[in-house]
């Protein structure tokens, strides 16, 4: 190591000093817990799990049929996980970005596109019309070059983007440096109104009071710890992937059961209820970091008057925000599992990854270097084949569920959850027609396999971003067989 890395390490470890090791969004004061269920009751839909998707599934289906009975099981507290520690990007994309939709279905991209567009409106409505106080800023999301060749990558995505109609624009590296301060920018691409940014927190917990003034019950410490047909009381479902049975599901949970005509399962990267999932969704960790409250010559050091997101276009990327109080979020780069799918909250903490984001961020920042670090944490992802959600149903297609949105369904599990309704429904709508629906991901082989190859993936990936893109033998094969892995 030079003096002038060990120097920089040496910086960014001091940042850290007095990290709280605590979601900066879930660091104040919360709506207090609903009761647990305690006995035995029946509902019209039951809903597994108080995510974004859950919540949006018992809301939407209260507004599509107001006097269905409706109930939310959570294992801990409405919004605790993945809704709510995440980077508050809320984007139109359902594909989780516009090159990885035109890569999987790019027949329907078009139809993809606009419905993305149509559910991030829809998002925004709802917002306004239920007064959720979540600091929604329709800012957008500038994607940048750290590197020549990611330049020549965006340039052509902005092409093939513009061709469908996005609204996609392409900035020099003089320009993008004029709205944010960091020599390390080749370029970059802005889309105006295709991402809003939030506070996940308190959109999750304005979706949850809107249910609950919907009608909805909520039982919040309430493990779902079996879904069994009533037929079959006791027996764990391994699920049928069509067709629509009769008569109720069962949900088991440590003091009480569930008895309900329909469910959605929500559970995100959690283990799934319907054993045959297990090989579609892996847990993998992301982690994040919130400065202090930059003052008014560090705001001034950076531009950045627009507050759009950003995200660098690195196989390994960061993603960064500011906040309310003019604070920086600065996320990513490292995706990490681990074997055997472990989801401890243990694991939340990653002192190595805390000290390489921030030596990053020092790197895109050094105006900013010594300003110190407040807030840092990690969250379990659930990350599929594909790196978008999918769909499908179980138990006679009395159960539906949307998982796999890769980091990308703080917008997506509004559509994800509708999705999972008109599959309920047995309604074909343009939604179900799609073949990104009608398809599932390839599954994850077994371990050790499983780790053995996402471990390789990863230090692929690391060499591509070095190596000027050049994607080797490895990640050219996952390629073809529609495989892979994503930060």
């Amino acid at each position: 190591m030079t003096p002038t890395a060990a120097g920089g390490r040496s910086q960014a470890a001091a940042a850290l000093a007095d990290l709280r090791h605590v979601p900066f969004w879930l660091d104040r004061p919360a709506p207090a817990d609903e009761p647990a269920l305690t006995d035995r009751t029946t509902a019209d839909l039951a809903v597994v799990g108080a995510g974004y998707t859950g919540l949006w599934a018992a809301l939407l289906a209260k507004e599509r049929n107001p006097g269905r009975d409706v109930v939310v099981l959570e294992a801990r507290s409405a919004g605790w996980a993945a809704s709510g520690r995440n980077g508050g990007f809320c984007a139109a994309s359902l594909t989780h970005g516009l090159a990885n939709g035109l890569e999987r279905w790019p027949d329907e991209i078009a139809t993809l596109e606009r419905l993305g567009r149509e559910n991030l409106d829809a998002i925004e409505k709802t917002v306004a019309d239920q007064g959720i106080d979540c600091s929604w800023e329709r800012t957008g999301e500038l994607t940048v070059a750290t590197a020549p060749w990611q330049a020549e990558q965006l340039q052509d995505l902005v092409r093939r983007g513009q061709a469908l109609g996005a609204g996609l624009e392409w900035l020099t590296a003089a320009e993008v440096r004029d709205r944010v301060s960091s020599t390390t920018y080749h370029g970059g691409v802005l889309d105006r109104d295709g991402v809003a940014m939030v506070d996940p927190a308190r959109l999750a917990h304005g979706l949850r009071q809107a249910c609950l003034r919907a009608g909805v019950r909520l039982h919040e410490n309430t493990p779902v710890e079996s879904l069994t047909s009533g037929g079959t009381r006791g027996t764990r479902t391994r699920g049928a992937a069509s067709g629509m049975g009769s008569g109720p599901v069962l949900l088991g949970t440590p003091y009480g059961e569930v008895r309900a005509g329909r469910a959605v399962l929500a559970t995100n990267a959690f283990r799934p209820l319907v054993r045959r999932l297990r090989s579609f969704v892996v847990p993998v960790w992301d982690y994040a970091l919130v400065t202090a409250p930059l003052d008014p010559e560090q705001r001034a050091s950076i531009g950045w008057a627009d507050r759009h997101g950003m995200a660098d276009a690195g196989n390994q990327f960061h993603y960064y925000r500011l906040t309310d109080d003019d604070r920086i979020l600065w996320g990513g780069y490292d995706a990490v599992y681990h074997y055997g799918s472990r989801t401890d909250d243990r694991l939340d903490r990653s002192p190595g990854t805390f000290l390489t984001l921030a030596e990053n961020f020092q790197r895109t920042f050094p105006q900013l270097t010594g300003l110190p670090f407040t807030h840092g944490w990690g969250g379990v992802i659930d990350t599929c084949s594909r790196f978008s959600a999918f769909w499908g149903r179980a138990l006679g297609g009395r159960v539906a569920y949307s998982l796999g949105y890769t980091g990308l369904g703080v917008g997506a599990s509004r559509f994800g959850a509708q999705v999972a309704l008109d599959l309920l429904a047995g309604e074909e709508t343009e939604r179900t027609r799609l073949e990104m629906v009608r398809r599932r991901p390839r599954p994850f082989p077994p371990e050790p396999v499983r780790w053995a190859g996402i471990e390789l993936t990863r230090r692929a990936v690391a060499r591509a971003d070095a190596r000027e893109g050049r994607r080797g033998p490895w990640l050219r094969t996952l390629d073809a067989l529609g495989l892979g892995f994503d930060s």
